[in-house]
């Protein structure tokens, strides 16, 4: 039988409420029939249901780690709660008769082969040639229509980044203005035109650039609405960012230009500048990794209103480096209902293949399939051998690291701590040398300071290893430590989840 945990049922789920209705149906004892092949791939049940017919769903784990679910009911998510149902009785080790693989399950795995195997030839077309001397085995035709393509291809690619030096040029010129005239005259036609620019960078291929004048904008708008200096501290951090960027895109555009160079490379730049990377492109210049295995420490949803969209961010722990790495799942406002919603993991991941996203700091990851299982004290005492016992150390290397314009806000920390108490009103860690870090809440995020005021258990707040985010606060001057989740030999306990 398949191994399955709740954990790897709900993080399947397109819900939460999918999730509980599954379970709810296996447990009422819904399913008339199982039936299950003999090598434990393809798995059958028929559901009882509200229509007069009962619904029949199968689950084929032919992969294991990315198995297809089907099921004859009128719902629209995927998988349904009749799917999730079917996954609840294989968790219970309910009986299954055994029964053959129907043809059309077998005609449909054999057709998405074909579909993977063409794929793979289309993205690396050398491996069709690299066989042997026989150069006639591949039709001339169609080494010239590669071969045009490829010219097409390398043509649009200078004239996008010929286009993106141009709207940089734009954003420059804004750039200076508002830096010769001072943020607090921006505003009236001036700020109309300003807007009007963020729109035009969406026709010059930068998205990324026309973000952080959005950001600005609503900046300079909340200033100008209450005159908090907070808001003129944060404009002054986007209009930097947005400086260092335009200076340092231009170069890279033009450097780019001047050497021919088609193919994409491991700069950041090229995402900071608005580019999505395909994970076929990120392991093609080796930014991956085989057989990596995650442990998920906190979870967070935020929103941001310059991309006006919503992304679930989960914190993990590379358990195999003892690196942060974060996931982000992006969900725009205008298709919220086509993008599921990520929830947080209370398990450990195997995955297969990791893509990891150029980039200093915290690094971005992403996988398409993994199989979860129950986290063991064993790995639990693993993550604490990862924490850094020297808030100095790691406080020195924050500071490096945030104070380049291009750096993300947050970086993120495993730290040991003797104790978790206050110096005045101020709660603060510290570690057994008897340094100190200030603890805070991080702006435009969730808070946890409350959170972690109400912990009842005092043994929480010593010797135990705390997760959170080094950033720097405009208001108080200071760099701060931002809590998540406190890392015990028996648990994780989360501020954020």
């Amino acid at each position: 039988m398949q191994q399955i945990t709740e954990q790897q049922i709900l993080a399947l789920a397109p819900n939460p409420a999918a999730g509980a209705n599954g379970k709810k149906i296996s447990q009422k004892g819904g399913f008339v029939r199982l039936e299950k092949s003999a090598d434990d791939t393809f798995f059958l049940g028929e559901c009882q249901g509200s229509g007069k017919s009962n619904y029949i769903t199968t689950a084929d784990f032919v992969e294991p780690d990315a198995p297809v679910f089907r099921c004859s009911c009128p719902s629209r998510q995927f998988p349904c709660k009749h799917s999730l149902a079917l996954l609840y009785e294989i968790m219970a080790g309910k009986s299954f008769k055994d029964c053959e693989i129907p043809e059309d399950i077998l005609k449909k795995r054999e057709k998405k082969r074909l579909k993977e195997e063409k794929a793979a030839q289309a993205e690396n077309p050398a491996s069709q040639t690299d066989k042997g001397d026989d150069t006639t085995s591949k039709p001339e035709g169609k080494s010239v229509s590669a071969a045009k393509s490829a010219k097409s291809g390398a043509a649009a690619r200078t004239r996008k980044r010929k286009k993106q030096l141009e709207g940089l040029a734009l954003t420059e010129k804004m750039v200076r203005e508002l830096l010769d005239a001072g943020l607090g005259t921006m505003g009236g036609a001036t700020l109309s035109t300003y807007k009007e620019l963020s729109k035009q960078l969406g026709d010059y291929y930068l998205p990324g650039p026309q973000r952080l004048l959005n950001r600005l904008i609503l900046e300079i708008e909340a200033f100008q609405e209450d005159q908090r200096e907070v808001h003129y501290e944060k404009a002054l951090a986007v209009l930097e960012k947005l400086w260092a960027l335009v200076k340092k895109s231009t170069a890279y555009l033009q450097e780019k230009l001047e050497n021919k160079e088609e193919e994409l490379d491991a700069s950041p730049l090229y995402e900071e500048l608005g580019g999505v990377w395909k994970l076929s492109e990120l392991e093609a210049l080796g930014s991956s990794r085989k057989d990596a295995h995650l442990l998920q420490l906190a979870f967070w949803v935020e929103y941001e209103e310059a991309r006006r969209e919503y992304i679930d961010i989960g914190c993990w722990l590379d358990m195999d480096t003892g690196e942060i790495c974060l996931s982000c799942n992006y969900r725009p406002v205008k298709a919220l209902k086509y993008v599921k919603q990520e929830d947080s993991l209370f398990g450990a991941v195997s995955i297969s293949s990791m893509q990891i996203y150029p980039g200093e700091g915290t690094r971005r990851v992403r996988w398409e399939h993994g199989t979860v299982a129950e986290v063991t004290k064993e790995q639990l005492a693993t993550v604490r051998t990862f924490a850094a016992e020297s808030v100095a150390a790691e406080a020195k290397a924050a500071k490096n690291y945030l104070k380049n314009a291009m750096s993300a806000p947050v970086l993120y920390r495993l730290i040991a701590f003797e104790q978790i108490g206050r110096i005045g009103e101020t709660p603060v860690l510290a570690d057994k040398n008897g340094a100190t870090i200030y603890l805070g809440d991080c702006p435009d995020k969730e808070p946890t300071l409350q959170r972690l005021h109400l912990l009842t258990d005092r043994k929480l707040l010593e010797n135990q290893v705390l997760l959170g985010g080094f950033y720097y606060d405009a208001v108080s001057k200071r760099l701060l430590f931002w809590p998540l989740s406190i890392v015990t030999e028996e648990g994780i306990v989360r501020l954020l989840y």
